[in-house]
C-alpha cells in the first residue's frame, strides 16, 4: 500500500537580513523543502520589506499543502501604526542604537534598575521597544502624535498573513516577544499601561498576548496560524533545550539563553527575564557583536573566513597575551552603545597576523562565556552549550570554544532553529494537546574541553580589559 502523505507545517524566520521559511513533517520535524529572501540592510526598515520577502522566500509553491504556519522573528523592532493601521514611519530595529538616551532617561523616571527588573523582568537598554518609542516622542512628535498601536516584527507579520483572507481581527503576539518590550510583565502576563504612557506620552494599543499553542486564526485556504514568537524564544523551541542547556547563538549577534522554570531578576541588567515560546521562562544575555567580529578580522588581515581559522589555529592559546575587547558595533551586553573594540596586550613579539585572528575568535567568545557567567550567578545550571548560528561553522570556534566555556560544546546538526521552533509551534497548534511535539535534534558532534591553561587566562585578561575600560 502507498505511505500516506505526512502533514506539512511551516516556521518562518523573519531575521534582521531574511526571510527564511522551512517546511516540515508535523510528525517528525523533518524539513522537506525551504525558501529564503534577503531583506534591506540597515537598523530601519519599512515593514513592507519583510512581506516582500516572505512573499519571495513563499513563491513557486512552498506552502502547498502545508496545514499549519507560526512565524518567529527579530525581538524589540518598533512598528509604529496609526488609528487605521497605517505604518507611521519606518520601523527601528533591535540593533539601532540611537536610543541610547532614551533608555538611560527610562531607567531613572522609574525608579532605577531595580523597580524595572520587579515590574517587567528586565533593566531598559537601548534594544528595547519602550526605549525606541521614547525616542520617537522625543525626536519626532509628529509622528509620536500619530501613533495608536506599536507591534513588533514577528506580529506584523503573522498579522498579514491572515490578511490575505478574512481572517484578521487584530494584532496578536505570545508572551516570548511581549516580554522583550520593556512594558510588559513578565511574570504576571500583563502590559503595563503606565509604562507606554511614561514612554510616548499617551497610551496605545499592543497586540493581544496568545497561549503558546494558541491558534491566532486561519487563512482563507484554511492554513491555521500560530501565535508565533521572538526568534530566541523560536530558537529554545527549535533546539528543544533541557535542564542544564545553554544555548550559545553566534549570529549578526549573539545571544546565550536556557529555558528556566521560574521568572529571574538580574539588576545588574545583563540577563533580561524574558519568557519563553511554551509558557515558561527564557534568561537571555545578548551581546550586539558576535559572527561579524570574525569577518570584520577577516577583512583586516585580507583574508576570508577559513583563512582566519586557519591564521587563528596557527597561534597557540591565548593569542601571546593579545586580548580583543570585540565592542566594535557598540554593545548591549554590558549596556555600552557608544563603545568601540580595543585590542589590549599588543607587543612588538605578539603582533603578529596569527595572533590577531586568534584574539578576534577568543575575545568573541569571552563576550558570550560572560553572558553564561551572568546565568550561573542567577543559580541556572550550565552543563552543556548547544552552539548554533552561523559562526558555529568556524573551525577555530569549534576547537576554542569548549576550553572557554569550561563544559561540553554540542554542535546540532546545522538547521534554521528560529524556523524549525516557529514550525513546532505550528505542528503544536494544529494538534491540539498538552505539549508541542516530540521532535529529535540531531547533534553533529559534541567536543569535550582539553584542559589547556590558557582558557582561564583568556578570560581572566578579557575581564580585566573589559573593567579597566569601560568598567563593566
Amino acid at each position: 500500500m502507498p505511505h500516506a502523505r505526512p502533514t506539512l507545517v511551516a516556521g518562518v524566520d523573519s531575521s534582521t537580513q531574511s526571510t527564511k521559511v522551512v517546511v516540515c513533517d508535523a510528525s517528525t520535524g523533518e524539513v522537506v523543502r525551504t525558501g529564503r529572501a534577503p531583506h534591506p540592510d540597515g537598523s530601519e526598515v519599512h515593514p513592507d520589506r519583510w512581506w516582500e520577502a516572505f512573499t519571495n522566500a513563499t513563491a513557486g509553491g512552498l506552502l502547498d499543502d502545508v496545514a499549519a504556519i507560526a512565524v518567529g522573528g527579530q525581538q524589540h523592532g518598533m512598528c509604529a501604526l496609526d488609528e487605521v493601521g497605517a505604518v507611521v514611519r519606518d520601523a527601528l530595529l533591535w540593533n539601532d542604537t540611537r536610543s541610547a538616551q532614551a533608555s538611560r532617561d527610562l531607567l531613572g523616571e522609574l525608579g532605577g534598575a531595580a523597580t524595572w527588573v520587579e515590574r517587567t523582568g528586565s533593566v531598559p537598554v537601548p534594544s528595547f521597544t519602550v526605549t525606541k518609542v521614547r525616542w520617537l516622542a522625543e525626536n519626532e512628535p509628529a509622528n509620536a502624535a500619530r501613533v495608536a498601536e506599536v507591534v513588533l516584527p514577528h506580529d506584523w507579520l503573522t498579522g498579514q498573513i491572515l490578511k490575505q483572507g478574512n481572517a484578521f481581527r487584530e494584532y496578536v503576539t505570545d508572551r516570548g516577544d511581549a516580554s522583550g518590550t520593556g512594558y510588559f510583565s513578565t511574570a504576571e502576563g500583563t502590559y503595563l499601561l503606565d509604562i507606554q504612557e511614561l514612554a510616548l506620552g499617551h497610551g496605545f494599543v499592543t497586540p493581544r498576548v496568545l497561549g503558546p499553542s494558541e491558534e491566532a486564526g486561519r487563512t482563507d485556504t484554511g492554513v491555521i496560524v500560530g501565535p508565533g514568537t521572538g526568534d530566541n524564544a523560536a530558537a529554545a523551541l527549535g533546539l528543544g533545550l533541557r535542564a542544564g542547556d545553554a544555548a550559545v547563538s553566534l549570529g549578526t549577534s549573539g545571544a546565550v539563553f536556557a529555558d528556566h522554570s521560574l521568572p529571574v531578576r538580574d539588576l545588574t541588567g545583563h540577563v533580561a527575564g524574558f519568557a519563553s515560546a511554551t509558557g515558561g521562562h527564557l534568561p537571555l544575555v545578548c551581546t550586539l557583536n558576535a559572527a561579524r567580529v570574525l569577518t570584520a578580522a577577516a577583512r583586516l588581515l585580507g583574508t576570508d573566513l577559513t583563512g582566519l581559522d586557519h591564521l587563528a589555529l596557527s597561534a597557540s592559546p591565548g593569542a601571546g597575551g593579545l586580548t580583543l575587547l570585540p565592542y566594535l558595533d557598540g554593545e548591549r551586553t554590558p549596556n555600552l552603545p557608544d563603545a568601540t573594540g580595543t585590542l589590549g596586550g599588543l607587543t612588538r613579539s605578539n603582533a603578529t597576523p596569527e595572533n590577531l585572528a586568534r584574539a578576534a575568535v577568543e575575545g568573541m567568545l569571552a563576550n558570550l562565556v560572560a553572558g553564561v557567567q551572568d546565568l550561573r550567578r542567577l543559580g541556572i545550571p550550565v552543563a552543556r552549550i548547544l552552539l548554533i548560528g552561523g559562526a558555529s561553522a568556524s573551525a577555530a570556534v569549534r576547537a576554542i570554544a569548549p576550553d572557554l566555556f569550561g563544559v561540553p560544546v554540542a554542535i546540532p546538526a546545522a538547521g534554521e532553529y528560529v524556523g524549525l521552533g516557529a514550525a513546532r509551534q505550528a505542528a503544536w497548534v494544529l494538534s491540539g494537546a498538552d505539549q508541542p511535539p516530540d521532535w529529535k535534534v540531531r547533534i553533529e558532534e559534541t567536543l569535550e574541553p582539553t584542559g589547556q591553561l590558557g582558557g582561564l587566562d583568556v578570560l581572566d585578561r578579557y575581564e580585566a580589559l573589559r573593567s579597566t575600560l569601560h568598567g563593566a
